[in-house]
């Protein structure tokens, strides 16, 4: 079991560097699309560094019934 942990965490750890080299944590607006990206770069972990590059270019978010 906490060798499974430890992979999710570097894992993670390694998505959060990717995200970090793609300079998505800096000062920019903040929108439903930048928000899906950085969660799956960071998802996506090592898989970064071997081609893969999640982007979300545009969401719907539903809205609240009246």
């Amino acid at each position: 079991m906490r060798l499974g942990s430890l992979i999710v965490v570097v894992w993670l750890v390694l998505g959060v560097l990717a995200a970090g080299q793609r300079h998505y944590f800096d000062s920019r607006p903040v929108n439903c699309a930048g928000f899906g990206t950085t969660a799956l770069t960071v998802i996506a972990g090592p898989l970064n560094y071997v081609g893969v590059n999640p982007k979300v270019d545009d969401c719907n978010v539903p809205q609240p019934s009246q």
